[in-house]
C-alpha cells in the first residue's frame, strides 16, 4: 500500500531533498545537489519564482519508508499570459514500482484538474533556467550540476502510465582542441569590423554586475520564440544575479557589444563541478567548499550553460567572436573537454553554431505530456 503525503514542514522538505541520496547512493554518475541550496530554492520567502508560480511537494511512503517524491508546479505567467493550461511537475524520483510512480503522478493530475488546467508535462522546473527532462540515453556519463540524473526504468514508467514524448533534448561533448582558431579567427575580425562590434572580457565579478540585467533581457529576446519559454522577471534577475554570477569564473563570461555599447551576444561557461559535488555529498562544510573551489580553479571540463544572441544578429557569425575569446581562455586554463547542457532537438540555430567542432551526442532526455 502506497500513501502520498504533502510536505508540510522544514523536516519534511529536507526528507524530500535527501531522498535521491539513498535512491542513487550506488551510482557513480549521479551528481548530488548542495542540500542547503536545494532547500533554499524551495523556500517561498527566498526564491522569487513563487511570486508568479506555486508548488506543492509530495512524498510517497510504503511501510513508513520514503519510496518516491514529486513537485507539482503551476507557473501562472505561463497559464495566464501565454494561455498554456499546463500543469508542470519535476523533482520526480521513485523506486522501480509502478504503483509508486502512479500514485505521485495521480496527485499532480488531481491538482491540475482542480485548477482547470488541461495537460501535465514533466519533468520540468519552475522556469527555463531550471533542470529539465528525464534521461533516456547516456546513463553511463556523469551528470552535471544543472541536469537531473535518473535510472533507466523511468522512461518505461512514463510510457506505461500513458504519457507521450513532448520535447527532446540533446547533450553533446567535444574536445576543446576541436575549436580550431582557423575556423573562426579570421571571421572574428571581419564580423567585428562589418557590424562595429567588440568583445568584452572580465577579470572580476564586480565588472560583470552592471551588465547582468541587460544579459537576462537579451536571454528573454533570444529564446522568446522557443516552445514553452517563460521570460525571466525583474525579481528573478536579482535572485540569479546574487546566487550565480559571483560564483562563476569571471573569465568564463563573454559579452559582445555594438558601437553604442548595446549587448548583442553573451555566453556563460562554468567549470565542471560534478566530481566536486560528489565528494561534497550535499554539504558545503567542512570540506565540500574546498572541493568546489578547487574545481572552480582546476577543472579541465567546461560546461556551456547559456548562450544568447540578439535576433537581429543571429546567423551573422557573431559566435566567431565568442569562440575566439573562449579559445584563448581555455588554452590558459588547460581545458580539455567542452560539454553542452540540454538543447532542444528542434533548435536548429544552436546546432548550426556547434557543427564545426565535431560534437558527439552523449545524452538524450525528454519531457513527457499527458492530458488531464
Amino acid at each position: 500500500m502506497v500513501s502520498v503525503k504533502q510536505v508540510q514542514s522544514k523536516s519534511d522538505l529536507k526528507r524530500f531533498v535527501k531522498f535521491p541520496f539513498s535512491l542513487y547512493k550506488d551510482s557513480p554518475y549521479w551528481v548530488p545537489p548542495i542540500i542547503k541550496d536545494e532547500m533554499a530554492s524551495f523556500d517561498k520567502d527566498k526564491n522569487p519564482v513563487f511570486k508568479t508560480a506555486e508548488a506543492q511537494f509530495f512524498l510517497a511512503y510504503r511501510d513508513n519508508k520514503i519510496v518516491g517524491r514529486v513537485a507539482a508546479i503551476i507557473n501562472w505567467l505561463e497559464v495566464k499570459e501565454q494561455g498554456l493550461k499546463k500543469m508542470r511537475f519535476g523533482w520526480f524520483d521513485f523506486i522501480d514500482d509502478m504503483e509508486v510512480s502512479k500514485a505521485l503522478l495521480d496527485k499532480v493530475r488531481e491538482i491540475g484538474k482542480s485548477n482547470d488546467l488541461e495537460y501535465m508535462e514533466g519533468p520540468v522546473g519552475f522556469s527555463n533556467l531550471d533542470k529539465v527532462g528525464v534521461l533516456t540515453e547516456g546513463f553511463d556519463h556523469i551528470g552535471t550540476m544543472v541536469t537531473w540524473y535518473n535510472h533507466p526504468y523511468y522512461q518505461s514508467h512514463f510510457e506505461q502510465h500513458g504519457f507521450t514524448k513532448e520535447k527532446e533534448y540533446r547533450e553533446s561533448k567535444f574536445l576543446a582542441s576541436n575549436a580550431d582558431p582557423k575556423l573562426f579567427a579570421k571571421a572574428n575580425v571581419l564580423i567585428k569590423k562589418r557590424y562595429g562590434l567588440r568583445e568584452m572580457n572580465f577579470e572580476k565579478s564586480s565588472e560583470i554586475m552592471p551588465w547582468v540585467d541587460k544579459m537576462f533581457d537579451l536571454f528573454n529576446d533570444t529564446y522568446a520564440k522557443l516552445s514553452s519559454f517563460v521570460k525571466i522577471t525583474d525579481i528573478q534577475k536579482e535572485y540569479f544575479k546574487k546566487k550565480y554570477i559571483s560564483f562563476i569564473n569571471p573569465e568564463y563570461i563573454k559579452f559582445v557589444v555594438d558601437s553604442d555599447d548595446n549587448l548583442v551576444a553573451f555566453a556563460i561557461v562554468m567549470p565542471s563541478f560534478s566530481e566536486a559535488l560528489q565528494k561534497a555529498n550535499g554539504k558545503l562544510f567542512p570540506f565540500g567548499i574546498f572541493h568546489l573551489l578547487r574545481a572552480r580553479k582546476h577543472s579541465k571540463d567546461a560546461i556551456f550553460y547559456l548562450i544568447g544572441i540578439h535576433p537581429k544578429y543571429q546567423n551573422k557569425g557573431v559566435t566567431s567572436i565568442i569562440f575566439n575569446e573562449f579559445h584563448d581562455t581555455f588554452k590558459k586554463r588547460g581545458v580539455v573537454n567542452c560539454i553542452r547542457t540540454p538543447e532542444l532537438e528542434d533548435n536548429l540555430a544552436i546546432q548550426q553554431m556547434w557543427k564545426h567542432f565535431d560534437p558527439k551526442v552523449i545524452k538524450r532526455r525528454r519531457t513527457y505530456v499527458r492530458d488531464l
